[in-house]
């Protein structure tokens, strides 16, 4: 098994924090969000994952690159590089790492978690994840017969058709089959809105015949932006606590502070009389001083003095000294 993650675009909606780091790099509960995408993944197929290609801009840096190789190596898999210069759609994304497309695969954007019970249907020539929505008319949409079986795909629908809404993780039983489709639109110059898009790859093998099935998952979050990034991180450490993960890292120091659960304390983390939680995630290094936190979300290094934050987010190597509440700060941002 492969599985093939596109992300080369920066996540504009999340800056300041996307400036310096790549979404699916900004850790969510102590861990960066490709990484617990990849291993949740791992969880659902339940099969040996050779590799992990990852699809990204030459300008994200070296460092990235051996971050994310980093990833694979964690989950016992190789992990390839590959550039996608352009935003052409996601079809062109994908075949950005043609030559990871062998055997079966899986396809997963990066901008999005998720939890899952499900075993998945390796007969079948395809399985699409999807969410029950309340508001089917924002998402592409998966329509079914009385077989359980996909039989249509469609995008944003005026009228009400289905509410199983597409999340962007795809396991397609051939990738050579998913690449020669792909290819064909290529080839073809097959383009809506300039982009060459999957789901027209999808409705061409559907009409070939193949198979296609949903996996339905439980909990869908998304981190497009700060505030559904910080409430992603919360519910994130809830599932976490639950499940009895110890979050609170051996070498934090806490001094005259108080911990409400859950919340995830990074490995050398600080805190002096601070009240920290509950939903609160600190990155390795950061020291907290004075201050009352909940509901936020801090990177590495950072530090925090004779604050009151609630629903914040602050990136890495911050400084933020003041009385504001809900803030938005990004990587070596100093506020005081």
């Amino acid at each position: 098994m492969r599985i093939i993650v596109p992300m080369a675009g920066r996540g504009s909606r999340l800056r300041p924090h996307t400036l310096t780091v790549p979404k699916p790099l900004i850790p969510i509960a102590g861990k960066p969000i490709v990484h617990r995408l990849v291993e949740d993944i791992a969880g659902v197929i339940n099969q040996e994952i050779e590799e992990i290609a990852f699809i990204i801009h030459k300008d994200f840096g070296k460092q990235v690159e051996t971050d994310l190789i980093a990833i694979a190596e964690k989950l016992g898999a190789k992990g390839s590089i590959y550039y996608q210069e352009q935003p052409l759609g996601t079809a062109h994304a994908i075949m950005s790492a043609k030559e990871s497309m062998q055997g079966p695969i899986v396809v997963a954007y990066a901008d999005t978690l998720f939890r899952a019970d499900f075993t998945l249907d390796t007969t079948a020539d395809s399985v699409i994840w999807v969410k029950q929505v309340d508001d089917p008319s924002a998402f592409g949409v998966v329509q079914l017969n009385d077989k359980n079986e996909i039989v249509d795909f469609v995008e944003k629908p005026k009228e009400f058709v289905s509410d199983l809404a597409i999340i962007g993780i795809y396991y397609f039983k051939s990738g050579e089959t998913l690449r020669d489709e792909l290819q064909y639109l290529l080839d073809n110059n097959v383009m809506k809105g300039g982009e060459y898009q999957l789901t027209d790859g999808l409705e061409n093998m559907k009409q070939k015949g193949m198979k296609f099935v949903p996996g339905k998952v439980d909990e869908w979050m998304d981190c497009g932006n700060k505030n559904v990034t910080v409430e992603t991180n919360t519910r994130m450490l809830g599932f976490l606590h639950v499940d009895g993960e110890n979050m609170v890292h051996a070498s934090a120091v806490i001094e005259n502070s108080e911990i409400i659960q859950p919340c995830f304390i990074g490995e050398g983390v600080v805190l002096k009389n601070a009240k920290v939680g509950p939903d609160v995630s600190l990155g390795k290094g950061t020291r907290v001083e004075d201050s009352t936190i909940k509901n936020s979300l801090v990177q590495n290094n950072s530090v925090i003095k004779n604050a009151v934050l609630d629903n914040a987010m602050i990136g890495s190597n911050a400084v933020f000294n003041g009385k504001f509440t809900s803030i938005s700060i990004g990587d070596y941002s100093v506020l005081e």
